[in-house]
C-alpha cells in the first residue's frame, strides 16, 4: 500500500516540479505503457511454452486430454531411432549452414559496398530472395532440382552426368539441396547487416594500411573482418537458430514424409509429422519441441558466451 505524502513531502514536491517542470506521476504510470506488450507475451509466448512443458508430461493426443506420465515421453525420445536421425540431420544442416552464412555474406557485402553506378540494383537482386515466400522459394527450387529439372537437363546436355542427379529423390542429396536453398534465402538477409557493420569501419584504417603497403586481400583480413567480428558472432547465433528451425524447405523439396524414409527429416519436421493428425501424440511431440528448444538454448548461450570472450 503506497501511502499519500504528508502536508510538508507534498510542498517539497510541488516546488521540485515548478524548478524542474517536471510533473510527478503515480508509480505505476509507466506499466500501463508496458502492460499491452505485456500481455500479447503472455499470451503469445509464455502461456503456450508452459502448456507446451505441461503437455510433455502427459500422454495427451489430439482428440483426448492425457493423464500425468512424468518423463516417459523424453525417455522414449532418447530410445526412439527417428529422433537421433532428426537431430543429426539437423545438427549438421547447422554444421553446413551456419558457417556458409557467416562468411558468405560478409563476401557479398564487401562486394556491393563500393559506391559505383548501378550498385543499388545489383543491392536490390541480392535481397530479393528475403522478401520472397519460402514456399515460393521451394517451389522455384524443386522446378529447378527435379529429375526433369533446369539443372539436371543442362548437366546432361553438357555430358556432366549421364543420368539425373536424384537431388530430391536421395536423402543425403535433399538435405544438401535444402541447405542449399536456406544459404541462397539467407544470403541478402545477412549481408544487410554486414552493410550495416561495414559502414562503422574507420575508412582511415583502410589508408592507412595501404599507405604501408597493405593490400586489398591483407586488409580485408587484418582490418575489416577484427571490425565486424561482433556481427559475425550475432550473425552465426540468428543462423544457427534458423537452421535448427528448418522446416518449409524439406517439407516443399521433400514432400510429407521428408525424403525417402523420412531420411531428411530435422526435429521440426518430426514433431509435426508426430503430433499431427486424428491420432496425434500431443505429449509426445511437445517433449521433442522442449528437447529442439535445450538444444537451441545451448547454442545462443555458446554463442553469447563466444560473444562476451570477444569484448573481453
Amino acid at each position: 500500500m503506497t501511502l499519500a505524502p504528508t502536508g510538508p513531502a507534498r510542498k517539497a514536491r510541488r516546488a521540485a516540479e515548478a524548478e524542474t517542470g517536471l510533473v510527478h506521476r503515480n508509480w505505476w504510470t509507466p506499466y500501463l505503457f508496458l502492460a499491452p506488450g505485456l500481455v500479447m507475451v503472455a499470451l503469445f509466448s509464455l502461456w503456450p511454452f508452459v502448456n507446451t512443458v505441461v503437455l510433455s508430461l502427459t500422454d495427451a493426443q489430439i482428440l483426448r486430454g492425457g493423464g500425468f506420465v512424468g518423463l516417459d515421453n523424453y525417455a522414449r525420445a532418447l530410445d526412439d531411432p527417428d529422433f537421433w536421425v532428426a537431430t543429426g540431420n539437423s545438427v549438421l544442416y547447422l554444421v553446413v549452414v551456419v558457417p556458409c552464412l557467416v562468411l558468405l555474406p560478409l563476401a557479398l557485402a564487401v562486394l556491393v559496398q563500393a559506391e559505383i553506378p548501378g550498385i543499388g540494383f545489383f543491392r536490390s537482386a541480392f535481397y530479393t530472395p528475403v522478401i520472397a515466400s519460402a514456399v515460393v522459394v521451394g517451389l522455384i527450387w524443386q522446378w529447378v532440382l527435379r529429375s526433369d529439372g533446369l539443372v539436371n537437363t543442362v548437366f546432361q546436355k553438357l555430358r556432366i552426368v549421364s543420368e539425373p542427379v536424384p537431388f530430391l529423390t536421395d536423402s543425403t542429396m535433399l538435405l544438401v539441396s535444402a541447405m542449399i536453398v536456406t544459404v541462397w534465402k539467407g544470403l541478402g538477409y545477412y549481408m544487410v547487416f554486414y552493410l550495416a557493420a561495414l559502414g562503422n569501419v574507420s575508412v582511415s584504417l583502410h589508408e592507412a594500411a595501404a599507405l604501408d603497403g597493405a593490400g586489398p586481400v591483407r586488409r580485408f583480413f587484418s582490418i575489416t573482418i577484427p571490425q565486424v567480428k561482433p556481427m559475425m558472432l550475432l550473425v552465426g547465433t540468428l543462423s544457427a537458430i534458423s537452421a535448427l528451425r528448418v522446416f518449409t524447405e524439406i517439407y516443399i523439396l521433400g514432400g510429407e514424409s521428408g525424403g525417402p524414409g523420412g531420411g531428411a527429416r530435422t526435429l521440426p519436421f518430426l514433431i509435426r509429422q508426430v503430433g499431427l493428425g486424428f491420432a496425434g501424440e500431443t505429449g509426445y511431440a511437445s517433449a521433442v519441441s522442449i528437447l529442439l528448444f535445450l538444444l537451441t538454448l545451448v547454442f545462443s548461450l555458446l554463442g553469447r558466451r563466444l560473444s562476451k570472450g570477444d569484448e573481453r
